[in-house]
């Protein structure tokens, strides 16, 4: 089993954990060693294993806790391990399958866990796995329905890449599908049938002429946006079809319920058939929740509206405001040059240190 220094600085740790295969359905190896480290180097904390998670706390009789969540598992290797670093001092980086999406942010954490061991807020650690695969496999789901206690606080930060910038809550996310009928025939003699194809014409203008919200929340501007993302139909070269389906993607603002954004949807396409494919709420950021506010704080008073769905919205869902905070840029999550500045793991891991208290 690899042996992890939890006392380590955050980027030694963060490539001690990238040099560890965990796709996701594989993270057995990395949950044994964070377990194992965990138990060792932090007597202080409760630590328990669930499935592939492990979870671990502080009991202090804080007035307040915090939850500290990161997935262990990544998307499959790219040829991309093990990872490496360039460059020196403030310009160093490590480049690796999970450098950014999220073994940075697991190092942060495990880090604090070893070395805070009476924090000023009572922390839970929460490691999970399957995330980067479908929800129905993600382990905060299991957790949630097994350990619901250990998901319980007042402020929970999840560690995806964010730019070492407090992103806070998330957008909801909706796919529905609309639905045209036609009459086949022959295409030399088209009169004769009616296109489906043709038909979502009209949607499409809709969707061309579409003005999304601009949504202002606890002073962060979230971008609403609805987008054509698949079209189908058709049967063969000469022939007129009689079913197409569109395919579109809304991004609402957390302002709004997913029950809110299918009622808007049946309105920007009425007359047509809408059907929900799926959707997933959004996460108010609550940034006016003491909690919250003092992270804020600990950052210099940045933050920014997340435009994206993570599982902050886990845990917004259960009553606490959520943020995501970890180094690395997101946009070069799951790409096989993914790599992450040493500069933002430590600006993580300071902020976290000065937020949480010694």
């Amino acid at each position: 089993m690899p042996s992890l220094d939890l006392r380590s600085d955050p980027v030694d740790l963060t490539a001690a954990l990238v040099d560890i295969p965990s796709v996701s359905g594989e993270e057995a190896v990395i949950a044994d060693a964070v377990e194992s480290a965990l138990r060792r180097q932090a007597p202080h904390l409760e630590v328990v294993r669930n499935g592939d998670a492990v979870l671990a706390r502080t009991s202090l009789g804080r007035p307040s806790r915090v939850v500290l969540a990161g997935h262990l598992d990544t998307v499959p290797v790219n040829d991309n391990l093990p990872g490496k670093r360039t460059g020196s001092g403030s310009d160093e980086v490590l480049h690796g399958l999970g450098t950014v999406d999220m073994k940075g942010g697991d190092a942060v954490f495990l880090h604090l866990a070893a070395t805070l061991p009476e924090p000023t807020h009572d922390v839970t650690f929460v490691f999970y796995d399957c995330e980067e695969v479908e929800a129905v496999r993600n382990g905060l789901g299991r957790i949630e329905r097994e350990l619901p206690d250990w998901l319980s606080g007042d402020l929970a930060i999840v560690g995806e890449p964010s730019n070492a910038v407090i992103e806070a809550g998330c957008q909801g996310t909706m796919r529905i599908e609309l639905r045209t009928a036609g009459t086949r025939a022959h295409t030399a003699r088209a009169w004769m049938g009616s296109n489906a194809i043709h038909a979502l014409a009209e949607p499409l203008r809709t969707l061309t002429a579409y003005e999304p919200r601009v949504v202002e929340i606890d002073g962060l501007t979230y971008r609403e946006g609805l987008q054509a993302v698949r079209i189908g139909g058709g049967v063969s070269g000469n022939v007129v079809p009689d079913a197409a389906v569109l395919a579109v993607n809304h991004r609402f603002a957390p302002d709004r319920t997913p029950e809110q954004a299918e009622q808007h949807l049946r309105e920007v396409f009425d007359g047509h058939d809408v059907n929900v494919v799926d959707s997933s709420p959004g996460a108010l950021p609550g940034l006016g929740e003491p909690a919250a506010a003092e992270l804020v704080a600990a950052a210099g008073g940045e933050a920014a509206a997340k435009l994206g769905w993570t599982d902050v919205a886990r845990f917004a869902a259960l009553g606490m405001p959520a943020v995501n905070f970890g180094p690395g840029d997101p946009t070069l999550a799951h790409t096989r040059q993914e790599h992450v500045a040493v500069a933002e793991i430590h600006r993580v891991a300071e902020v976290l240190r000065s937020f949480l208290g010694t």
